[in-house]
């Protein structure tokens, strides 16, 4: 009876425990690495990849999936980089285009988020294709949009750069100590643990991922909920490209490429379930931070980049193993 105690809590709790586990590993071969400043790069980091989790967790819950966030977050880098460029700068995208306040740009890729996902949405719901090559399709079409505009002239392929002050200070500065990208990860996380613990549109996301059609009988639009869910993930993704922008002071059609499937596997880790109806904000929270711990500490103890691909590998085939079998359990 208590093995069996033992063994339910360090399933129920093995997020929690791979996380310690790589800490402490990493600290031993390099002390240094457990330091505020090190913690603040890590949820610097992490930040953008939040922003991409939570609207990817909405639509895996909704039973859906978003293929297009990666791609997507690099065309949010690239249109509000041609809106916060200095007017001094000698390849301003806009010419005749004055300075603009810096909420311009940042609404600017929020509402380009929107219009996608919404494109996204009516893919998938209404014209039946398949989440996946749906998404498949459209990281096409954004990547080769996103080429051609950064193509026009006097750019001409050119990474963007040139950026006001103001805007990279949205990236760069603190408040208090505390970076604004940790502040506003933050609030979107609790946005949108309200939106699915606390609402009658989280409660009906849960179930149309559930069960559809019993969704359905029960006079839940799905349609509408999967508008909701795409055009969520589409806005979020359009502002993390846009934070990635800002933090690094440039912007190119390749920024954001191959995140789609780390905020998929952060989901996934995190206990969400690809059948749909599983799924909270604090488990995709901690898969952020697991391959941010990944990526951050193996490169700050010196190993090769090329171990973070079989560490990540490892961690999500046990982490989904372990999850697959407690919930077989709780059934």
């Amino acid at each position: 009876m208590k093995t069996n105690k033992i063994s339910k809590l360090l399933v129920n709790n093995i997020l929690y425990i791979c996380l310690l586990l790589m800490i402490a590993a990493i600290a031993v071969a390099s002390p240094s690495f457990l330091s505020l400043r090190v913690l603040s790069d890590v949820l610097i980091q992490s930040a953008p990849k939040i922003l991409l989790a939570m609207g990817m967790l909405v639509v895996i819950i909704a039973g859906g999936m978003d293929m297009t966030v990666g791609r997507l977050a690099g065309l949010g880098a690239v249109i509000s980089g041609t809106f916060a460029q200095q007017a001094t700068y000698y390849l301003k995208f806009w010419p005749s285009l004055p300075e603009l306040p810096i909420i311009v740009p940042i609404l600017v890729s929020f509402i380009v988020g929107l219009v996608v996902g919404c494109v996204t949405g009516v893919i998938i719901s209404k014209l039946k294709v398949p989440a996946f090559l749906a998404g498949l399709g459209m990281q096409q079409i954004l990547y080769g949009g996103n080429l051609l505009l950064l193509k026009k002239e006097p750019n001409s392929s050119q990474p963007l750069a040139g950026f006001k002050p103001e805007f990279t200070a949205f990236g760069t500065g603190s408040v208090f100590g505390i970076s604004y990208l940790i502040i506003l990860a933050v609030v979107v996380m609790v946005l949108v643990f309200i939106l699915l613990n606390m609402t009658t549109l989280g409660k009906n996301i849960y179930a149309t991922g559930g069960n559809r059609e019993a969704a359905k009988v029960a006079g839940i639009d799905v349609f509408k909920i999967d508008m909701f869910v795409y055009m969520l993930s589409g806005a979020l993704a359009s502002l993390a490209g846009c934070l990635l922008a800002a933090r690094t002071g440039s912007a190119n059609a390749t920024f954001a490429e191959g995140y789609e499937m780390d905020a998929i596997a952060s989901c996934v880790i995190g206990g969400a379930s690809f059948a749909g109806g599983i799924g909270n904000v604090p488990g995709a929270f901690l898969g952020v931070i697991i391959f941010s711990v990944i990526n951050y500490g193996l490169t700050f103890v010196g190993l090769s980049s090329y171990w973070q691909y079989i560490v990540k590998g490892l961690i999500i085939v046990v982490a989904v193993a372990l999850d697959m079998r407690k919930y077989s359990s709780k059934n």
